[in-house]
């Protein structure tokens, strides 16, 4: 009676704890369990050369990819009393041990698998669920606000290899009037998932400032806040571009980015910005010296990060060079979709991150 008593007095905790475990446990768990155990009546109704141990396999990967530590144990339990079964029925030869040896080493892949995806916070269905969150929320945040009448701006940012995240990013921001424009385009080092937390934690941090601070204090403010983080690969290169979207008078500062690109409508020429300055996170304090001129009507200007333009073996200027060929095939079909463009026409296949952002005003 105590031991149906304690039975009970627990049966509703062990309901509630169901309840709020992720789907991989309440779900996943019994179909992989089930699954293993089908196999002790499979081999008993077909015999282990219809039904091999090896079959186990297929419920111990989805156990890896979908299961935490714990709930993968009790997958472990019931695979092993399938195959305990199998042996016991066959003997080791008949089981093959072949058979036996893949299973074992399947098993103890998966389950550190499990576990290594659980410690980091990872694990199964939520470990997905957080990098494809992290994706949309870099994406979301690499926006251009809606631009007034007159101007137009475009955006492009490719990870490399076509993989779903990149090192490159942007941030932007309107002033309440609409008036100004402040955007920064960033490269931070590294590729990979690696590289897109530093990205996810740059462009928060960098997009707080933005608008916060006087224009001139965003990269300083920038490469202290970097600074302070001791990243291994501790550096990002930047381009921080500030327009009057009134009268179209424009500030560039750069920090160890390639050199923006303006497009005179005037002379018909693309010509690049001479601003320059160490990238960010390698000294604690430093000044940037800006680039300042003016937009007028049909003029533009590209920014860009090195994967557009580093081509291994040649000066950075060759790749630069072919950028701003393909940008003067844009002069006469029009600015509007031209970041897409470019990017597929010089760098469509690159190794590298790509980020490319083209502001213009209309004519």
């Amino acid at each position: 009676m105590s031991l149906l008593r304690s039975v009970l007095l627990a049966l509703p905790r062990t309901v509630t704890r169901l309840r709020t475990s992720p789907p991989a446990e309440r779900f996943v768990l019994p179909v992989l369990v089930l699954l293993s155990l089908l196999c002790i009546p499979g081999t008993a109704a077909f015999g282990i050369a219809i039904v091999p141990t090896s079959v186990q396999v297929l419920p111990l990967l989805g156990g890896a990819l979908l299961l935490r530590r714990r709930p993968m144990r009790r997958l472990l339990l019931a695979v092993a009393v399938s195959v305990a079964y199998g042996v016991a029925t066959q003997g080791v030869m008949g089981a093959r041990p072949g058979s036996l040896l893949v299973v074992l080493v399947t098993g103890v892949v998966a389950y550190e698998f499990a576990r290594s995806r659980d410690e980091t916070g990872l694990a199964g269905a939520t470990g997905d669920a957080l990098l494809l969150e992290l994706r949309d929320r870099l994406q979301q945040q690499g926006r251009l606000p809606s631009m007034p009448r007159g101007w137009g701006g475009d955006l492009v940012v490719r990870p490399a290899g076509g993989a779903p995240f990149a090192g490159d990013f942007v941030v932007s921001a309107l002033t309440e009037d609409g008036g100004t424009l402040e955007l920064a385009l960033v490269d931070v080092s590294g590729k990979g998932i690696e590289a897109a937390t530093r990205a996810l934690l740059l462009s928060g941090a960098l997009g707080g400032l933005l608008g916060s601070l006087r224009p001139e204090d965003f990269l300083p403010a920038a490469n202290r806040y970097l600074d302070r983080q001791e990243w291994d690969e501790g550096f990002a290169t930047a381009v921080h571009l500030v327009v009057d979207l009134v009268t179209g008078a424009y500030v560039v500062e750069s920090a160890g980015h390639p050199p923006v690109a303006l497009f005179d409508a005037g002379t018909g020429r693309w010509s690049l910005l001479p601003a320059e300055g160490f990238a960010l996170g390698l000294v604690p304090e430093v000044s940037y010296a800006p680039s300042t001129g003016r937009l007028d009507r049909g003029d533009a200007l590209l920014l860009y990060t090195d994967g557009l333009v580093e081509i291994p073996g040649r000066d950075l200027a060759v790749g630069i060079d072919k950028l701003l060929g393909e940008a003067e095939r844009l002069v006469t079909q029009g600015f509007d979709g031209g970041a897409d463009l470019l990017v597929r026409r010089v760098a469509g296949a690159a190794n590298d991150d790509r980020g490319l952002v083209l502001l213009w005003r209309d004519r």
